[in-house]
């Protein structure tokens, strides 16, 4: 934070400063009473398990400033002490103020996949015409995003801002929070249907990113999604659609998957740019077109930004490739859900392998009451994707594996394995790193793959 005080605090939160000077000055929020970096407010939050005003004392031991408090207690030594009703809704009235006193462009990033690629896509974009701020590690949530709102600085020009939400009225909130000019909506798939219960419920809650969009705003749309196409022309903002439909303003023709990334055609009227992606896959394609039209409303040209993503290098456990002596491996354990699962099979289908490619496939969590179901239609959708060997982890995998086998022969001499957990698997999967096999690790973050790729990695 910049040019903020105690009394800054005070004024957003309508709370009552109980101990300390209204004109202590104050840089950072913490949510975190183990992390100060100096010049602290720190926010206890109260959860399902636990409530962080029990950390108060280390909160301060540890340098906050300033404290936050909703308990009826008595204000403790070392720290401004202010009190407030509720520290959550305190804490979104923090950024929300910060955010206004520090006005700057801010483009929001949300869709049930594919958000925080294109969010780093989008930030790397505009990033070759100005200083741009993004939002850090995933820090995306009604907690996160108050706290990226507040590290934002006086020199940033815009920002990019990753949005998620899994229940009904987040967005709504993040969006009071953000007041975004412009919107992108990566697709809408069935990540935390359990909750949303249906997909029209998750387009509609996605579509409340505009709810505080400033006038004039954009929303850029991925116009091959059969939900976000239908956002009509009288939405009451500017929509630009990308994808590789004639419907779409930003396409991309000729893709092809090579072994040391992505290349395609980008296409905007009469504008044709070659890309190059060291990334793999048409989903990264389509990541890219949004970071595109996103560049577009700022001035910045497709050949400046291919440029800039010509750089693009993804993040560790997000389709991240290794290559090492005797095997290769896609680590793609960060998270899953059935469309980002059918994404990394087809890349997977689509890079070359001297030997056998084998897709290790674990649960797809929080997916609702037709959870069985779209397991099986990953496993039968596996089964038209060159894979060699199907390794499924998990209970709920096993629906994957009973979709493979649907759909293949039983003399087409491709292999099925079960395994109920990560460490039942490992000793299998040794065997498999050798020989130029290919092998892909997919699943929810829960099933602990990570730690499977990086035992394989050091082996």
């Amino acid at each position: 934070m910049e040019r903020t005080k105690v009394e800054d605090i005070v004024r957003a939160t309508g709370g009552v400063l109980l101990k300390g000077a209204a004109d202590t000055p104050l840089k950072n929020v913490s949510i975190d009473s183990r992390v100060m970096k100096g010049e602290d407010l720190f926010v206890p939050l109260i959860g399902a398990r636990s409530d962080a005003h029990d950390y108060l004392t280390q909160a301060i031991e540890n340098g906050a400033a300033a404290v936050l408090s909703s308990r009826k207690t008595e204000p403790l030594f070392g720290a401004a002490w202010i009190q407030v009703e509720d520290t959550l809704k305190a804490l979104q009235a923090i950024g929300k103020d910060y955010r206004e006193r520090l006005s700057i462009p801010v483009i929001g990033v949300t869709g049930s996949v594919g958000k925080t690629t294109t969010r780093e896509m989008t930030a790397a974009a505009l990033g070759a015409g100005f200083k741009v701020f993004k939002t850090s590690k995933n820090f995306n949530s009604d907690i996160g995003l108050p706290v990226t709102l507040t590290q934002m600085g006086k020199a940033d020009e815009l920002a990019v801002l990753e949005m998620g939400m899994s229940d009904f009225g987040e967005m709504e909130v993040l969006s009071s929070l953000a007041k975004p000019s412009a919107a992108i909506i990566t697709n809408i798939g069935v990540a935390h249907i359990r909750q949303l219960k249906t997909r029209e419920n998750i387009f509609r809650e996605k579509l409340k990113i505009a709810l505080s969009m400033k006038p004039g705003g954009t929303l850029i749309l991925n116009g091959d999604d059969e939900y976000l196409k239908t956002v009509p022309e009288d939405c009451g903002f500017r929509r630009i659609f990308y994808g590789f439909g004639e419907n779409c303003r930003f396409r991309a023709e000729k893709v092809q998957v090579r072994h040391n990334g992505t290349e395609f055609m980008a296409v905007n009227g009469e504008e044709r740019v070659r890309v190059h992606l060291p990334v793999m896959g048409n989903h990264m394609v389509m990541n890219a077109l949004a970071a595109f039209a996103a560049a577009s409303l700022w001035g910045i040209s497709m050949e400046q930004a291919a440029k800039a993503l010509d750089g693009f290098s993804g993040f560790k456990n997000r389709q991240q490739i290794y290559r090492f002596s005797e095997f290769s491996m896609i680590d793609d354990t960060y998270n899953a859900s059935p469309d980002s699962m059918r994404a990394a099979l087809t890349v997977l289908g689509s890079m070359e392998a001297s030997g056998k490619k084998v897709a290790v496939l674990a649960d797809m969590l929080e997916l609702g009451e037709k959870t069985e179901r779209f397991h099986r239609e990953v496993g039968q959708f596996a089964a038209g994707i060159p894979v060699d060997c199907l390794v499924c982890i998990g209970e709920l995998a096993e629906e994957i594996g009973k979709g493979f086998l649907e759909r293949i022969s039983a003399h087409s001499g491709r292999e099925v394995h079960f395994f109920d957990s990560s460490t039942e698997a490992l000793p299998f999967l040794k065997t498999q790193t050798k020989d130029g096999n290919l092998l892909l690790f997919k699943g929810s973050n829960d099933m602990k793959l990570s730690g499977l790729t990086e035992i394989l990695k050091e082996q």
